[in-house]
């Protein structure tokens, strides 16, 4: 599922454990029949939306180690997120950051606050 063109979001680097999220219609419902009620969506406590880009993830520490043999070109490794592109996020609102990128709305999500996702594919 692309929701975007990919050169709208090319310039953006979603950071760390957190993701980008384009935050779905209140009315809006999957295929699959996946909706927030109305009642929850009034009380902004919860909401969804399609993960447009996510962060490379939680950042493993680098073992300090002065071998001065070793070049110094060794990558950051990280644990992959479990959220993917295209993916429907339900998140806590009140973890959320809300962004507005060329005249849209989205939020910036850790991973943390996400409480459920579904995918297209089979898992």
């Amino acid at each position: 599922m692309r929701l975007t063109n990919d050169n709208t979001f090319k310039k953006l680097i979603v950071i760390g454990d957190r993701v980008l999220i384009r935050p779905s219609k209140a009315h809006e419902r999957t295929d699959s029949g996946l909706y927030l009620p109305p009642g929850v969506q009034e009380k902004e406590k919860v909401q969804q939306g399609y993960v447009i880009k996510t962060g490379p993830g939680y950042a493993i520490p680098m073992p300090v180690e002065d071998e001065s043999w070793k070049g110094s070109d060794e990558q950051v490794k990280y644990i992959p997120l479990q959220a993917k592109e295209g993916d429907l996020a339900v998140f806590l609102l009140s973890g959320a950051t809300e962004v507005l990128y060329e005249n849209e709305r989205y939020y910036i999500v850790p991973q943390s606050a996400i409480l459920m996702l579904e995918r297209e594919e089979d898992m």
